[in-house]
């Protein structure tokens, strides 16, 4: 095995640890409110944490498990030359710090379902293409007010975004996109609980309380 195989591993390695932060699980912690593996949908993220009533809690775990993603995809970029692993290294990274998010080993493997992670590391990849991905995350959560359906809407549109964008916008490359496939797949497997209750009418709509 060589050196750049060795610093990937090692770098995804690190992605790993880093998803693993449950920000649902410590902000609420921090701020003395119940774990949100307790309550609601059981999901320790930001939409769940919002049913909490609690605004503040919400916002900072969205931004903070969406910066995790950021931040680990960006270190591989930042190495990827040095270390000479390139752009599978850094795809390798960002898949890890998403599974991270989905089974951190921290809590468990009990995580959350990824979408916040998912848009830092798409920003991370490209700015433009996490912005259109986020806009369409927004458009469908206006129109009907189910995180859910936003989710399972933006990764289905993100790998198509990152592949179609090539040559407009940014530079494309096969083994990140790989990377979009696998985490938007994972996304949808993840909100597998959600589709069967927006089939049966019966998920909650943004902001409700449960």
């Amino acid at each position: 095995m060589n050196f750049s195989t060795l610093a990937a591993l090692g770098m995804a390695a690190l992605a790993y640890l880093l998803g693993s932060l449950s920000f649902a699980v410590l902000v609420s912690r921090a701020m003395g409110m119940a774990d949100p593996r307790s309550y609601g949908s059981g999901n320790p993220g930001a939409t769940n944490v919002l049913r909490s009533g609690n605004k503040l809690a919400a916002a900072l775990t969205l931004l903070l498990d969406a910066l995790k993603g950021w931040i680990a995809v960006v270190l591989a970029i930042a190495f990827s030359n040095a270390f000479g692993y390139g752009a599978p290294g850094v795809a390798l990274a960002a898949v890890a710090v998403f599974l991270g998010h989905l089974y951190p080993v921290f809590f468990r493997f009990r995580g959350g379902k990824g979408v916040a992670t998912a848009a830092g590391v798409l920003l991370a990849i490209q700015p433009w293409l996490g912005l259109a991905t986020l806009a369409t995350w927004l458009i469908v959560a206006g129109f009907f007010r189910y995180s859910s359906l936003a989710a399972l809407v933006a990764a289905v549109f993100a790998p198509f975004y990152y592949w179609f964008g090539g040559g407009l916008a940014w530079t494309t490359d096969p083994a990140l996109l790989l990377a979009l496939l696998i985490i938007s797949a994972l996304l949808i497997w993840r909100h597998r609980s959600n589709i069967d209750k927006l089939l049966r009418g019966e998920e909650s709509r943004i902001g409700r309380k449960k």
